[in-house]
């Protein structure tokens, strides 16, 4: 899932947590990217919790839930999608092609041309 403000894709982190923010904006699971959380108030995009107006939300199954607080709501879509879901970015792909396929394949290329492990 790339980042909804600029488009990167997450890459394999290094050891420790992840750089990277979820959040949801418009009842959709979203990614900000580091560059994205120094350069702009990522935070103020973002849906808020009803009971406590925390942004530590997760939408999943169709619910979002705050992580602070505990409170639940069913995930309202359209289906084509909210009017705020024009603020996300796209990759550009044909619809059903990320390029995920792509990245995949070159990372199973790469690792399957090591020799057997021990030679």
């Amino acid at each position: 899932m790339p980042c909804f403000r600029c488009g990167a894709r997450q890459t394999d982190p290094a050891r420790g947590a992840s750089p990277w923010r979820r959040g949801v904006l418009a009842d959709r699971q979203v990614l900000v990217c580091p560059r994205c959380q120094a350069e702009h108030d990522w935070a103020a995009d973002l849906d808020r919790c009803a009971a406590c107006s925390s942004i530590a939300l997760v939408c999943r199954l169709g619910e979002v839930e705050c992580r602070d607080c505990g409170h639940t709501r069913e995930a309202v879509r359209d289906e084509e999608g909210p009017a705020d879901d024009r603020d996300l970015v796209r990759s550009g792909a044909p619809p059903g092609d990320s390029g995920l396929s792509e990245e995949v394949a070159a990372a199973l290329s790469r690792v399957l041309r090591r020799g057997p492990v021990g030679t």
